[in-house]
């Protein structure tokens, strides 16, 4: 008993002080949120980073149709989520992470929505049974549990400047976009001069916010619910691209092969009836069929958006 004393005293005390400090910063790093989002969700995000879709639009394998109803689902997310946002700015448990000069991206994707579908866009585009059960999430979250905002918040606009301008040089490029940014608006973030710092400052702000670990875990826990949803889009979007034809137009929409009941090809007439399409041997009969309904639209167009998402986190 002695002996312990006299090694515990005989110890110099900035030997201590030092042994002590190694341990206390990692446990304040590991309890801070940003860390315990990117080690709570690198299994989810390593998933989902190496799907085969994710893979393709990296490499600009992606179709100009599939894009324009990616902007709408985007459209349709950040509208929600933005909204909800606007409502929780004087939340404390929100307030320090609302940045809507530096961050919004609702009036960026409005500009984006009329270069792709015309002026007339809102009568044209609608919100998918699917795009709405996730904004429906978003509303619930935001009126209920205002605190879960932060973990959309952070993995969508902490991702979009990542990798944003990345995919919009890949989107550009593979759909030979104006340089000049129509189309892709979405991307760019005019009153961010360094992303980097940015997203540092960012961090170090949602960290500072004052959050019980059980709060932080639940934030994780929605973090990785957004992850999963993902997965499940993407799954659902390889089901309904493997209907989708290889051969297209120019416009990126299926065409006719000559063979088969020519009257009953979606581009024989320009104001065919959608029940044209039924007992068509059309070989584009399925793909059209796959393109006309809003939910599997969405399922496209979701995966793609999220996709996006992804890639941004790769790059992050």
């Amino acid at each position: 008993m002695s002996a312990e004393v006299e090694t515990s005293e005989g110890v110099d005390e900035s030997e201590k002080k030092n042994s002590v400090a190694p341990e206390k910063e990692n446990h304040t790093r590991m309890a801070d949120l940003s860390e315990l989002l990117k080690e709570g969700t690198k299994e989810a995000h390593d998933r989902a980073e190496n799907t085969q879709f994710v893979k393709d639009f990296l490499k600009g394998n992606i179709k100009k149709e599939l894009f324009k109803l990616a902007t709408a689902a985007l459209y349709f997310t950040y509208s929600a989520l933005e909204e909800e946002m606007d409502r929780n700015k004087d939340h404390p448990a929100f307030a320090p992470l609302y940045f809507p000069t530096e961050l919004h991206r609702k009036e960026a994707l409005t500009k984006d929505m009329e270069y792709f579908f015309g002026e007339n866009w809102e009568e044209l585009v609608k919100c998918s049974e699917a795009a709405q059960k996730y904004v429906e999430r978003i509303h619930y979250i935001g009126q209920n549990e205002p605190e879960l905002l932060v973990a959309h918040a952070y993995t969508r606009y902490m991702g979009d400047l990542s990798g944003g301008q990345v995919l919009k040089k890949v989107a550009q490029r593979a759909l030979k976009l104006p340089s000049t940014g129509e189309g892709t608006q979405f991307y760019l973030f005019e009153h961010v001069d360094n992303a980097q710092q940015f997203k540092q400052f960012y961090r170090s702000r949602m960290n500072a916010l004052d959050l019980n670990l059980k709060t932080k875990e639940r934030i994780v826990e929605e973090a990785n619910k957004a992850f999963e949803y993902n997965m499940q889009i993407f799954n659902e979007l390889d089901q309904a691209g493997s209907a989708l034809a290889r051969e297209t137009l120019e416009d990126g929409l299926p065409g006719h092969d000559g063979k088969g009941d020519v009257r009953k090809c979606p581009f024989y007439a320009a104001q065919q009836d959608k029940g044209a399409l039924e007992g068509s041997s059309c070989p584009f009969r399925t793909a059209m069929t796959v393109l006309r309904k809003p939910s599997l639209q969405f399922i496209l167009a979701a995966g793609v958006a999220l996709a996006a998402g992804l890639l941004a986190w790769y790059y992050m």
